[in-house]
């Protein structure tokens, strides 16, 4: 049931049909309403600046689109970095003290699952989750932290930072609710945008692969693993952020009668715990030398 919801749900933003077309346009009225709204926001806020090189990866539309990919291999290109994000999904509140850039602090829960990928994958960069980008972006500063990525922080127009946009194609233009739109490249507005096979390429590579998996995941837009997919016994999504019990990755096993679960690395950090018999996806990317370029150099320019 809740499977079948998330993949109508991506139908709906994504690939729509006749029927979720003729939704669409019916709550097309409050699309008009929510993007006022959000511009209205955007022309009032004044970009303050923290005398730090901040870069922020993100998307206009819900949904997954491949920014911990990309923050993670731009991330490790620099010394004395910090990743901040929301840490969606987590168990905790408040600003989090993920990783100080020599261990890995708290547990999944309280840092939520994509901050303990970004603490396992980059042990030497500190890592913060805070629903006050602020306040995280100032506790960085307080480390010692020269340049620092915020994934997900297009929406933060307070903040002085360069925008990374990922495009994401879609036969449904329309902002939310009618359509996948959270905001706009509003006018005034500057950012660079990328695009798979353009700026980057992934590279998948399979770990520990048993002769019978069950891909098990819980990514938004789970259909952008397929072309990467070796044959699998099934698909079982997830919706985003879940957090797996034993018992229910036990039945999917019993089910299916795989010999592993195939995982991405935002689902092993939950799972590893579990004692599990695991397979897993690990995620690479390929940056071209104009993008990493024009990082390089906004973030020799702002230091």
């Amino acid at each position: 049931m809740k499977q079948g919801l998330i993949l109508w749900g991506e139908r709906y933003f994504y690939a729509p049909g006749p029927m979720q077309r003729l939704l669409s346009l019916l709550l097309w009225p409050l699309s008009l309403l929510y993007c006022g709204v959000v511009n209205l926001r955007y022309r009032m806020e004044r970009p303050r600046d923290f005398k730090l090189p901040i870069i922020s990866v993100g998307n206009l539309t819900v949904g997954g689109s491949g920014k911990t990919p990309i923050v993670t291999a731009l991330a490790a290109r620099y010394d004395k970095v910090a990743v901040v994000l929301r840490g969606y999904g987590r168990k905790s509140r408040g600003l989090v003290l993920v990783s100080d850039g020599k261990k890995i602090l708290v547990d999944v829960d309280e840092s939520g699952d994509e901050a303990m990928l970004y603490a396992t994958v980059l042990p030497r960069a500190v890592v913060i989750v805070s629903e006050k980008r602020e306040s995280a972006i100032e506790k960085a500063k307080e480390m010692g932290c020269q340049c620092l990525f915020l994934d997900d922080g297009y929406n933060k127009h307070q903040i002085k930072k360069l925008d990374i946009l990922i495009e994401v194609e879609t036969k449904n233009n329309f902002c939310l609710p009618a359509g996948p739109y959270r905001e706009r490249l509003w006018r005034g507005k500057k950012a660079l945008m990328i695009k798979e096979n353009r700026e980057f390429r992934r590279k998948v590579a399979l770990i520990d692969a048993s002769e019978k998996m069950v891909l098990v995941t819980a990514i938004a837009r789970a259909e952008r693993l397929d072309p990467y997919l070796p044959d699998v016994a099934d698909k079982i999504y997830f919706e985003d952020h879940h957090y797996f019990t034993k018992k229910e990755l036990e039945s999917v096993l019993e089910r299916t009668g795989a010999q592993s679960l195939l995982v991405t690395l935002k689902d092993y950090v939950k799972i590893r715990k579990f004692d599990l018999p695991v397979s897993l996806m690990e995620l690479s990317l390929e940056l071209s030398d104009d993008f990493t370029r024009a990082v390089d150099t906004y973030i020799s320019e702002q230091q």
